[in-house]
């Protein structure tokens, strides 16, 4: 083990060109002899040999194969199985002239030359060093970090080190594989990860808190699917242990130091774990591949996505990249690297010629989760699909009873709406479209809709007539939001929208479909509330056109379909499709009926006097018709919609009754009418009828000033000589009872109060026999 430790050293000396700084950097280790038992060899190992490693070749799906590059089914590489046969041998020529991009061992790694790129570790100041001890491991992890060790100095990675004021512990954690479901000892399915093995990390955690951040940007996922997708052959590529490729500046390797039972070593390459080395590695990639991105190709970090309208296409733009990698001395993982594919996973996505799809096998495995019992529970399952929510639509308002359980100190409840929205999710994952990349010399469409609770839009093109989803994106209403009237939440929507697809957007003509018509009028409206001002003029840039949404969808509905026509009235034809239970629904004319017959044909009725039309004609300026509902421009500047009378109680009720309603005052209560968006002429009127005879509030409710008795001076006189009688307003019927007469002591405050079914003087009679001059004595004269 001595010899192969001193031939690793000698090989570290000959790859730099000053040999004297190697030897005093590596003059603390060779004093250290008593180091070196502790990587014995086994006993009956051979020595090491340069042929070719033996590979274990994994099974591959049906659309992909091995082929070699060499005799003896040496140098594998995996292609596609579809290929033709010239395209296989075009292929394989290519491969082979282009053998050195391509490596099979740890030790092909021949690392970037440090003109392309280093990795810098920049403190901050007044930074001081840290050196920590090493931890405790158990024999069997020892050999694990033996192991490790070995192999990277072999590979000239790292290198021994003594006296670094930098040193960071080695941890070893188990390798986890991809979630899993399987039973537990009661029999029930559970999601877990897997141990496949062992991994050898370093805690460089107190490194990275002083170490000056590199804020260099990553690509945006979904600009980077779009741009690939849409080609019938892909070459998917990925660096070989791609931070190992990385060379660290000599002054800043020292910081690097890790400590582990057998010594402590340096690495000369980019290790995993330090902050900035993300950073790095997407700068190096960029600087290589500059003039080839967005053009032939796509690199996020070590995941090179080559693409082609043609086989031949594809075929020079892989050998121009394999080209560029062998300049730039970049090694290519040969198992990771698939050649001529037709489809592929990129950034956990499935693209192909068709579009964007979500990946199946992570799908079906999601489908297969049962319901989560913690909060942590369903904070990983909604990561699942928050992943995909580019694919489904409306995804805030069906995770809506899910997130609510993640609220700070919300009790965990799980009910048959959570257990709902856990199936939907999983259900719209299973079923995802496939969206497509846009087509930047077509129109987009924009569709938007709001609910109580959430708005939601899609973006979308047309070509050749038929439409094709781009993007799907949603958002959840707060509080305040949830209080604003229909149309500023239409109008929210919109904004949303058009600020979420931005960088679509900009530039492009759009049409905006929204099923609320009144935003049509808004954007020429000079005298708006405040806060619609300020979102349309957030629309200005934009150059957008707003259409009704029935229209895309070819609904054919007639205009008095559901309004009545009156009976001297010019009739029209009304539509065949139109189905015949909804025609029954209509019992009398709602109040808007000539209205809306105006606004439809243009004419008023014939019995009509000159003074009823003169009225009728100084009003109907304000309202509009949208089929199939009548709205009115309010003298507030909100567009509200007009309610017939079979909806106007059950409105009312909503807005005085319901858990939100609060049991207000009939002005307030009239005024929630209104703020919800809708209005008709007598609200105010039958908001005061329906308060006045509300049970709760004539139980539970403030007495006003009106209603309460006159303030008159006592009496001075004995107890239970005056009293106080009235009757109580009429309550709902109880055991035959509709009156309370109640009786009030002046001087004691005694009262007694009996039920009666009328309210006449003979109940009064009865009521001071009974219950007052039996039991407390006549009442003074």
């Amino acid at each position: 083990m001595q010899d192969e430790l001193n031939e690793s050293l000698e090989d570290l000396e000959e790859r730099l060109s000053e040999p004297a700084d190697v030897l005093a950097t590596l003059q603390g280790w060779r004093r250290k002899e008593e180091i070196l038992p502790l990587f014995k060899k086994e006993e009956g190992r051979d020595e090491v040999t340069e042929e070719f490693p033996k590979l274990n070749l994994k099974p591959l799906p049906m659309e992909l194969k091995y082929t070699y590059l060499e005799e003896k089914n040496q140098c594998p590489v995996v292609i596609s199985s579809s290929l033709t046969g010239h395209q296989e041998i075009s292929l394989l020529e290519v491969l082979k002239r282009c053998k050195k991009a391509i490596g099979w061992q740890i030790s092909d790694l021949k690392g970037i030359s440090p003109l392309v790129c280093t990795h810098h570790i920049y403190m901050e100041e007044e930074a001081k060093p840290i050196r920590q001890p090493q931890r405790r491991l158990n024999p069997h992890l020892q050999e694990v970090v033996r192991t490790e060790v070995l192999k990277l100095l072999k590979a000239g990675i790292i290198y021994p080190i003594s006296d670094s004021p930098w040193v960071s512990p080695t941890q070893v954690v188990p390798k986890k594989s991809g979630i899993t479901v399987v039973q537990n000892e009661k029999g029930e399915e559970i999601a877990t990860r897997l141990a496949s093995g062992w991994r050898v990390c370093i805690d460089y955690r107190k490194l990275n808190v002083v170490t000056r951040k590199d804020h260099f940007p990553l690509p945006f996922i979904d600009q980077v699917l779009e741009r690939v997708s849409g080609h019938p052959f892909y070459c998917f590529l990925d660096g070989y242990s791609g931070y190992f490729q990385i060379e660290i500046d000599v002054e800043d390797q020292e910081k690097t130091t890790f400590t582990c039972p057998f010594g402590t070593y340096a690495y000369r390459r980019m290790p995993f774990g330090l902050y900035n080395a993300l950073a790095t590695f997407q700068r190096c990639m960029l600087s290589i591949f500059n003039d080839m991105v967005e053009r032939i190709m796509e690199v996020f970090m070590d995941d090179i996505t080559i693409y082609g309208g043609t086989f031949e296409e594809c075929l020079v733009n892989l050998e121009a990249v394999l080209k560029r990698c062998i300049e730039k001395d970049l090694v290519l993982n040969w198992e990771k690297c698939h050649f001529m594919v037709h489809q592929g996973i990129v950034l956990g996505h499935i693209i192909s010629e068709k579009g964007i799809e979500v990946d199946k096998a992570k799908v079906e495995l999601i489908a297969k989760l049962p319901s989560p019992t913690t909060v942590k529970g369903v904070r990983q399952f909604l990561g699942h699909p928050g992943f995909y929510r580019r694919f489904i639509q409306d995804f805030s308002k069906l995770s809506r009873p899910l997130c609510e359980l993640l609220a700070k100190d919300a009790k965990f409840v799980w009910d048959e709406r959570c257990q709902k929205s856990f199936d939907q999710l999983k259900q719209f994952l299973t079923t995802a479209p496939i969206v497509r990349a846009p087509n930047w010399q077509l129109p987009f469409e924009v569709m938007c809709d709001a609910s109580d609770f959430a708005i939601g839009a899609v973006l979308g093109q047309r070509k050749d007539g038929k439409p094709y989803v781009i993007y799907y994106v949603s958002k959840t209403l707060n509080e305040a939001q949830r209080n604003y009237t229909t149309t500023e939440k239409e109008l929210l929507a919109v904004v949303f929208a058009l600020d979420k697809f931005r960088a679509y957007l900009v530039g492009s003509f759009i049409i905006v479909f929204t099923d609320h018509s009144a935003l049509k009028y808004l954007l020429t409206k000079q005298d708006a509330k405040a806060r619609l001002i300020r979102w349309i003029l957030l629309l200005q840039e934009f150059d957008l056109q707003i259409r009704d949404k029935k229209g895309v969808e070819n609904v054919v509905a007639d205009h008095l379909s559901r309004s009545a026509i009156a009976h001297n009235s010019y009739v029209l034809p009304i539509n065949d499709d139109f189905p015949e239970e909804s025609l029954m629904l209509l019992e009398k004319a709602p109040w808007y009926a000539h209205i809306a017959n105006y606004l439809v044909t243009g004419e008023v009725p014939r019995e009509w006097k000159v003074q009823d039309r003169k009225h009728f004609f100084a009003k109907i300026h304000a309202y509009y018709w949208e089929e199939p509902f009548l709205f009115k421009y309010c003298a507030d500047q909100i567009i509200r919609k007009c309610v017939p009378e079979e909806e106007q109680q059950e409105i009312l009720s909503h807005c005085h009754e319901n858990a939100c309603g609060g049991h207000f005052a009939s002005q307030k209560t009239a005024m929630k009418v209104l703020q919800s968006g809708f209005t008709w002429p007598s609200l105010f009127k039958d908001s005061h009828i329906m308060c006045r005879s509300c049970d709760r509030c004539e139980r539970l409710g403030k007495l006003t000033k009106r209603n309460q008795m006159p303030m008159n001076p006592i009496l001075i006189v004995d107890l239970f000589d005056v009293w106080g009688i009235d009757f109580m307003r009429p309550f709902p019927m109880s055991f035959g009872n509709s009156y309370i007469l109640v009786g009030v002591g002046y001087v004691s405050k005694w009262v007694e109060a009996i039920p009666y079914k009328h309210n006449d003087h003979r109940v009064v009679l009865k009521f001071l026999k009974d219950n007052i001059s039996q039991d407390l004595g006549c009442p003074s004269p």
